[in-house]
């Protein structure tokens, strides 16, 4: 049996993913275990994960294949500062010495840190390098139900390449064209990220939820002097108003100037209208040149297939509009689209098509609904909790569900923790935090007093795939979150004169529909299709449907703004104390807040 480990790290979201004769085994980002969000350290917590799971050492993984090529990126860097010099010397005199001194020698760096978990490894030749795109169209290809696609991947910047189509046909991968840095779409994006105040390669999502409050006043603006888009949907950016080439930020004076103010201090600013309609506009131009590109491909290569990878495939919104306006007959979204399934994609790259390897099931979607990480048993779990004095009863699962659904329905917000944790940065039923759909008062509740996150951001509905057709305006599985459909005309509510004309922040609180919890300011979902193959989520769902009438509950990620989702027991019991959650179920373990004493697990 041949095993190969693949590995994303040193830039953000590091991660590890193994496979074995080119079946998905398992796959986590370093962020569950070291606590850290967005981690970019090397993934060796996540690499012992995954060595546990196959029962073996690092001495019988057969190859081990980073994600990316350093040299490659160690030249763009090098061309990009001579060509903008003598500007950026600051940068450049910052970022060669790391590279010279670490990065530019990746391999002994990765061997290094290799030993340390495990002093006996002997590398000979078994560690390899991916080009970054390439793992991005290979994470999305080979997992996905399509023996031929077109595969289009978008994000900041690989080595070069920042947007590539590419063309899979049964074990092979080839890249067709590609846009290079500095033009990118996902830079683009993200220096408006940075220009409304929220994080980089990070805070992205925050800004597509943000969007909808706002009305799309800059278009024009942006497309005049930011970015020059061709019919095909290519495009080039206008370098001069951005510093993410040489600079130490994303946009410069001539940006403000351009815009009229400077970018937002989340510590002393708050949101207004004009970041609104900011987020409102970079989201429409990028909506409108993502639908562009998969129109163009479609018709250059005749086939009825997309996969989408990288960052900007996060963009759910943007993956809508390419199925609501029917472009490809269908579309398959890798789940750990950013830089983690990058890993994935190296691993799956090299034994597909460099080992020339067939794929086993190229007609079913084999990301095992992303349930990839770490997983706790029941016996396991109840020895946790007894040993930190937690006060729990064990329910039988149809006990279980019938107890956790009374709940949902009651208002309670529930931390969901069940068998495998997800692969990507979504909540898929694995680590999630689940309320009730219908209830007026339960965005602002998870939002401000679980979450402690930021009162605008939306929920996702988990909804049961045979009735999604009922409740949302998709014509399509959604099992990962990826894709936004509206809410269907007959579960609105009818607005008021005063509703309409609400601005800003004002929509927050109107009731816009049946399921006010999870239905956006522009009546739209984040939709998570669910199935019976994701086992005991898909039963309480069904549970929930038989006592309400109601097959959609609100599902978040188990965390608290600023840090990760949980991934241990310990970590979601120490979530459930200090947030305003009501009830946690651990595998077939019911915990409720009342019952418990709050104590100190920091040395746990």
């Amino acid at each position: 049996m041949t095993k190969i480990i693949g590995i994303s790290a040193f830039y953000h979201d590091s991660a590890a993913s193994l496979i074995e004769d080119g079946v998905i085994i398992a796959a986590a980002q370093e962020e569950r275990f070291s606590r850290r969000k967005h981690d970019d350290r090397f993934p060796k917590n996540a690499i012992k994960f995954l060595l546990e799971t196959s029962n073996c050492n690092l001495n019988e993984i057969d190859k081990i294949i980073f994600y990316e090529k350093p040299f490659l990126k160690f030249e763009r860097l090098l061309e990009t500062y001579i060509a903008f010099s003598p500007k950026g010397f600051k940068q450049f005199s910052k970022a060669i010495p790391i590279w010279l001194k670490e990065k530019l020698f990746q391999k002994k760096q990765i061997v290094s840190y290799l030993k340390e978990i495990d002093n006996s490894f002997l590398p000979g030749d078994k560690i390899l390098f991916s080009e970054h795109h390439f793992s991005h169209a290979a994470s999305a290809f080979y997992p996905s139900p399509f023996n031929n696609a077109v595969i289009l991947t978008a994000d900041g910047v690989g080595e070069w390449a920042t947007t590539t189509v590419a063309v899979g046909n049964g074990n092979e991968i080839e890249i067709k064209k590609e846009i290079e840095f500095p033009h990118s779409l996902g830079l683009l994006y993200s220096a408006f990220t940075y220009y409304t105040g929220f994080k980089v390669n990070g805070g992205e999502y925050k800004l597509m939820g943000l969007a909808p409050y706002g009305e799309p006043k800059y278009v024009k603006t942006i497309l005049d002097n930011l970015i020059d888009v061709k019919e095909d949907g290519s495009f080039r950016l206008n370098q001069d108003y951005f510093d993410y080439a040489t600079g130490l930020t994303m946009t410069n004076e001539k940006f403000n100037d351009l815009f009229g103010s400077v970018p937002r201090n989340p510590d002393n600013e708050d949101i207004s209208q004009f970041h609104m309609d900011i987020g409102a506009s970079i989201q429409k131009v990028t909506e409108d040149i993502i639908v562009k590109i998969a129109k163009n491909i479609r018709k250059e290569y005749g086939i009825e297939n997309l996969c989408l990878a990288g960052g900007v495939a996060l963009n759910c919104v943007a993956n809508g509009k390419i199925l609501k306006e029917k472009i490809f007959k269908n579309v398959w979204i890798q789940p750990a689209a950013g830089d983690a399934g990058g890993s994935l994609g190296a691993a799956l790259g090299y034994w597909h098509n460099e080992l020339k390897m067939e794929r086993l099931n190229s007609n079913i979607d084999s990301m095992k609904c992303s349930y990839l990480g770490p997983e706790y048993s029941n016996e396991k779990i109840k020895n946790i909790l007894i040993d930190i004095g937690a006060k729990f009863k064990s329910f039988t699962n149809d006990k279980l569900l019938d107890f956790t659904t009374d709940k949902l329905a009651e208002g309670k917000a529930v931390g969901w923790f069940q068998n495998k944790m997800e692969f990507g940065p979504r909540a898929l039923g694995g680590r999630s935090i689940l309320g009730d759909a219908r209830s007026p008062e339960m965005q602002k509740k998870i939002n401000l007093k679980v979450k402690f996150r930021e009162s605008f951001r939306p929920f996702a509905p988990a909804v049961l795939l045979e009735d999604v057709n009922e409740w949302f305006d998709l014509d399509s599985e959604s099992p990962y979150m990826l894709l936004v459909g509206k809410v269907k005309e007959n579960k609105l509510l009818e607005q008021t004169s005063d509703q309409m004309i609400a601005k800003g922040l004002e929509k927050l609180n109107i009731v816009r529909s049946k399921i006010p919890a999870v239905t956006h300011v522009d009546n739209s979902a984040r939709i998570q299709t669910v199935t019976a193959e994701n086992g005991i989520y898909y039963d309480l769902i069904k549970t929930f449907k038989k006592k309400t009438g109601c097959p959609v509950i609100v599902n978040t990620s188990f965390n608290v703004r600023g840090e990760p989702p949980v991934n241990t027991p310990i970590d979601a019991y120490k979530c459930f104390m200090a947030t305003d959650l009501d009830v946690l179920v651990l595998g077939n373990c019911i915990l409720e807040k009342h019952n418990q004493i709050n104590f100190n697990l920091d040395n746990e």
